[in-house]
């Protein structure tokens, strides 16, 4: 059985937040170490992250290493994962010119994430307007999954589309050119749907770094406990005594996530499980902090020992930037590959190919 190639990536806009985390750093930290995948490449998508942050650029720069430094403080292993630049890999802008022209524009902005993504950025508005760079964006996710002939893409529900359009373009580029020099990527998606779409700490139906309402991996104690103390519970459960709602209730979303049985052994031995927490809380005669200091334990135990691994890496930068170089060494390497393989499929191996000298030889020569 053929192995398999993963692929995914972070836009370098800030340090990552546990949204990221369950929704897939969790995932990818389990996923580098099995033996069906061949290759296993984590791209930091600066290309990308400037197509709405391109009058920040600094922005962009000063995050390249933060979002590395997550990486490799939550276990992500060099040994066995390939870390690169978006930017550093030339082959994938070209590969983005080539599929360009599979597809429509009215495509484009018809894509729901596209069309989410545009509405909330307030491109919409006729006088700020949408960046070609912006509406291109499936069309450059599409050249850096296939640049890596990547079969396995991690996504949260809100990326199918983005992965749907990929699926597309590789279809219509293997017909149009009868080949099957693209494959075709599928899905890995995270089963429990919660942690595809993280809330904020503020009862937001998304954890977000532009509306300021994450915990952060890198976030130090103090922080840690001042946002779990900060966040939404129940409105209506003012004194203890009074029964609580756990539907929308922040602290008891996070708890179904992060929450284990041992847990409670640990911090709160008079429960023995969530259930009976959630029971307690719903009756009246359980109070938020309580629960908050649970909760707070919980994060912290998970967070420690990132915080450990990342001060290590942030007296090292040197080595952290080397494993991106080496990384983007060997990246642009597949990308090349890929690419010139596409071009002979176009048919545009004009000096590599001595069948072209050949076919124009005889053309000229029929015409005598």
């Amino acid at each position: 059985m053929k192995k398999q190639t993963i692929l995914t990536a972070d836009r370098p806009t800030g340090k990552l937040h546990l949204g990221h985390y369950v929704g897939s750093l969790k995932q990818r930290v389990m996923l580098q170490n099995k033996e069906e995948y061949d290759n296993f490449f984590i791209m930091i998508a600066d290309i990308q992250a400037l197509t709405d942050n391109y009058g920040t650029p600094k922005k962009i720069r000063d995050n390249i290493l933060e979002v590395m430094l997550d990486y490799l403080s939550i276990g992500l292993d060099p040994q066995n994962v390939t870390f690169f630049i978006q930017s550093q890999i030339d082959a994938l802008s070209d590969l983005t010119t080539y599929y360009m022209n599979l597809v429509t524009l009215s495509r484009l902005l018809r894509n729901p994430t596209v069309k989410s993504e545009i509405k909330q950025r307030g491109f919409d508005n006729e006088k700020k307007g949408i960046p070609v760079g912006f509406a291109n964006y499936p069309i450059s996710q599409a050249a850096d999954i296939t640049a890596f002939k990547a079969t396995i893409v991690p996504v949260g529900d809100d990326q199918l589309p983005m992965l749907e359009q990929t699926r597309e373009i590789v279809k219509s580029f293997n017909s149009t050119y009868n080949t099957d020099v693209l494959l075709t990527p599928e899905a890995l998606i995270p089963e429990n749907k919660i942690c595809s779409r993280l809330p904020g700490l503020d009862g937001n139906a998304k954890m977000s770094k532009s509306l300021n309402n994450c915990i952060y991996l890198s976030d130090d104690y103090e922080t840690l406990k001042q946002k779990v103390y900060n966040m939404y519970t129940d409105p209506n459960h003012i004194k203890v005594s009074d029964p609580g709602q756990i539907e929308g209730n922040m602290v008891f979303t996070y708890l179904d996530v992060f929450c284990q049985d041992e847990h409670f052994s640990k911090y709160l031995n008079e429960y023995q499980n969530l259930d009976e927490l959630k029971k307690h809380y719903q009756q009246g005669g359980l109070g938020d902090m309580k629960i908050k200091k649970f909760l707070l334990n919980i994060l912290d135990e998970l967070l420690s020992p990132m915080r450990e691994k990342r001060n290590y890496y942030e007296q090292h930068l040197d080595e952290v930037l080397n494993i991106l170089k080496e990384g983007s060494l060997y990246a642009n390497q597949v990308a090349n590959n890929t690419l010139q393989e596409v071009k002979n499929a176009m048919g545009l191996d004009y000096f590599n190919n001595s069948d072209f000298l050949k076919e124009q030889q005889k053309k000229y020569q029929s015409q005598n």
